[in-house]
């Protein structure tokens, strides 16, 4: 991340979106893998990363992003603070079917 440009706080803010993604597909997810790619847009850098788990899915994707909901006695701000801290925020999810969260975090140049 450092030599992409990222400074302290960007580091910051992806490591601890990062974490608690990381987190939620160990704990909810039962294990999964996660990716992490550095990516190019036009005049943007970046590192990408995504969680995969074969887990139960989300069944309500925008309660689940409602800070103070948790469905596993947590303070309910993992997914939601997530998607503050990077610069973009996918997530592909359906009950029985797993969860893939993607961030990314982005350098202009």
């Amino acid at each position: 991340m450092v030599a992409m440009g990222f400074g302290l706080i960007e580091q910051t803010k992806i490591i601890t979106a990062a974490s608690e993604l990381a987190r939620n597909t160990l704990r909810y997810g039962g294990g999964g893998e996660a990716h992490i790619a550095r990516v190019s847009d036009g005049a943007r850098l970046g590192l990408e990363l995504r969680f995969v788990d074969a887990g139960p899915g989300i069944e309500d994707i925008t309660l689940a992003l409602t800070d103070g909901y948790t469905s596993g006695g947590g303070l309910g701000l993992g997914l939601g603070g997530a998607k503050r801290l990077a610069d973009a925020f996918h997530i592909d999810t359906a009950p029985g079917a797993g969860t893939t969260v993607t961030i990314a975090k982005w350098k202009l140049f």
